[in-house]
């Protein structure tokens, strides 16, 4: 290190907001077509009973929805297996759930005002998610899988990830109930195959049950940073907040044209299930039994899982699990391409995308859960703004923000550009660093025994995102002419294009 340079030495990991985060040829059948099936319908089926667990009442719609939901064999005996070994495997529960365009329930003209086409029941599932929930139930995650994902399926070799459920489905024997349970089977093989994860359950929700759930909550808000007219389908929104449910919902969700990719629609679908999954929780919903009821009760005749789940344990599970601990991402290191299958997204490196799912079983360091030490009161913390963001002004809005919250702060001017917002301190002044990294979440924190003792410097980097607002979360780097991964959680309001 040269001389002149400061020295920098991290914080003790208990003074680290950041400590533990993580930076985060076709067969012979032919795909039927349809249009695509939605996130929402899928997820806030299951959510709706989960969430209002926790009581004598929930125990009692959990009941409810057993007596009338289907059940499935859908998990294999084989072909299902984590890449990371047996020992991985069951550490944490992985759900599947899977979005198909069945019309069964439907009137000819609730067929008609949903524009669903034909009335049969299609085989392709246009929308599954894989449902990661840790083994403290502390958290979620759910992430997308393109319905246009060019994968290997099983004995029939590669093609779009939305026809193996059809494919399993055609070839099988017997009943109705076998052969559903057959695609579904081959379904699941194919997503542990490209994921490298172990598929431990599997949930299906139909048409109907979205078209109803998203009316009885009162409808859903969403928030467009601009308008949109897509006449194909259907998809004609003011830019802002605004609340949609029925068919305007499913134009919402099943919008693509006007959008730059497929991921672009798995992320609006993300945005709608955040705000069903808000309104499940919201006071409304909470404190009216008998709306309640009508979600448990559309649950039990909408929802298909596999025979291995019990819904009384997912609800004791999750039944604590808050908004912001709720995420929605989208797969990074995927590009578009041409196959014999038309259109579809391959990963550029099959291994990285494995290596992503494995990210989502990654568990804090043991230091990360120490206690943090006492932060300062901010009218005995000094401290200097300086703008590495690359946004003007910056500095000035934030050291502002800071004397309105009680600190003496001034403006320290530029910064060299960084990606990370860094609050530092000299040795002694961890309670001072500590009051000031309270003021933006996520901010690294460092030792910086350059800096006059009883000050604290704070530098805003391109992740800032305002004092009093968690910094953006790192992006990990994709590969060049692919898509990152998008994340946000189930709180996040703000506007997507």
């Amino acid at each position: 290190m040269a001389a002149d340079e400061p020295s920098r030495r991290p914080l003790p990991p208990q003074l680290d907001p950041r400590a533990g985060r993580s930076a985060h040829p076709a067969g012979p059948h032919p795909q039927r077509t349809g249009r695509p099936a939605v996130v929402g319908r899928v997820v806030a089926a299951v959510l709706s009973l989960t969430l209002l667990a926790g009581s004598g009442w929930g125990w009692y719609l959990a009941r409810v929805a057993e007596a009338s939901i289907g059940r499935t064999d859908a998990i294999p005996t084989e072909g299902n297996t984590d890449a990371q070994g047996s020992d991985h495997a069951g550490q944490a529960m992985n759900l599947l759930l899977v979005g198909r365009d069945s019309r069964a329930g439907l009137t000819p003209e609730q067929a008609e005002e949903f524009s669903t086409g034909d009335p049969e029941g299609l085989l392709n599932t246009d929308t599954m998610i894989l449902v990661h929930i840790p083994a403290d139930g502390s958290a979620a995650a759910f992430v997308s899988i393109p319905r246009d994902l060019y994968v290997s399926i099983p004995g029939y070799g590669e093609s779009k990830l939305n026809s193996a459920f059809g494919r399993g489905y055609d070839d099988a024997e017997g009943s109705e109930a076998d052969k559903e349970a057959a695609g579904a089977r081959l379904l699941i093989q194919t997503i542990s195959g490209v994921t490298g994860v172990q598929i431990d359950h599997f949930a299906e929700v139909n048409l109907l049950g979205f078209i109803n759930i998203s009316s009885i909550v009162g409808g859903v808000e969403v928030n467009l940073c601009k308008a949109t007219d897509d006449p194909l389908s259907g998809a004609h929104f003011e830019a802002g907040e605004q609340t949609i449910s029925g068919a305007e919902a499913l134009a919402f969700v099943r919008q693509r044209h006007g959008l730059n990719s497929e991921i672009d629609r798995q992320v609006r679908q993300q945005v709608f299930l955040a705000g069903l999954i808000r309104n499940v929780l919201s006071q409304d919903l909470l404190l009216n039994p008998v709306k309640q009821r009508q979600v448990i009760e559309q649950v039990g005749t909408s929802v298909t899982v596999d025979e291995g789940l019990d819904l009384f344990d997912l609800a004791a599970q999750m039944q604590s699990v808050r908004p912001d601990e709720i995420t929605f991402q989208t797969i990074p290191g995927l590009a578009d391409a041409k196959e014999d299958a038309g259109d579809v997204l391959e990963p550029v490196d099959p291994d990285a995308l494995k290596e992503f799912f494995a990210s989502l079983s990654a568990t804090p360091s043991p230091a990360a859960a120490a206690p943090s030490v006492e932060a300062a009161d901010p009218a005995d913390v000094t401290v200097s703004v300086l703008n590495g963001s690359g946004v003007p002004g910056a500095a000035a809005t934030a050291a502002e923000a800071l004397t309105e919250a009680g600190f003496d702060a001034s403006s320290g001017g530029n910064a060299a550009a960084t990606d990370v917002t860094t609050v530092s301190a000299a040795t002694g002044d961890e309670a001072l660093a500590a009051a000031v990294a309270a003021q933006v979440p996520g901010a690294a924190v460092t030792v910086d025994d350059s800096l006059t003792s009883g000050t604290v410097q704070l530098v805003l980097g391109a992740d800032s995102n305002g004092i009093g607002s968690p910094v953006s979360a790192p992006v990990a780097d994709t590969p060049a002419g692919t898509y990152a991964s998008s994340e946000r959680t189930a709180e996040d309001t703000s506007c997507i294009a």
